[in-house]
């Protein structure tokens, strides 16, 4: 799960400017020309439950013929309820989990 910012009242998820001030950041839609404040609270994408725990996921790349290699790790939510065998699975082996689309050409 990915946190992603996007505009309540349209959707657009790209044409968006964030300030920060005193710690809070103010988002405003170059769209529709909204104006929030940004909840920070991670949250799931598929129920919108803020019980989410953190994990990392790897991020991989071929190093040689068909070898995979993890070039380094990014910081993702995982739901304790849509993602619970994944976060299981993450909890007993505290190893980066892979992602679900792997490099295919070199």
């Amino acid at each position: 799960m990915e946190l992603i910012v996007c505009c309540p009242r349209c959707g657009e998820d790209e044409n968006l400017h964030g300030e920060m001030e005193m710690g809070d950041i103010t988002v405003h839609c170059g769209s529709c020309n909204l104006i929030w404040l940004r909840d920070l609270q991670p949250r799931c994408s598929r129920c919108d439950s803020s019980d989410v725990r953190p994990a990392h996921e790897a991020i991989v790349s071929k190093s040689r013929g068909s070898q995979l290699s993890i070039q380094s790790a990014r910081l993702i939510y995982l739901c304790q309820k849509c993602d619970a065998a994944k976060l299981s699975h993450y909890q007993m082996t505290n190893s980066p989990i892979m992602p679900e689309n792997l490099p295919t050409e070199q």
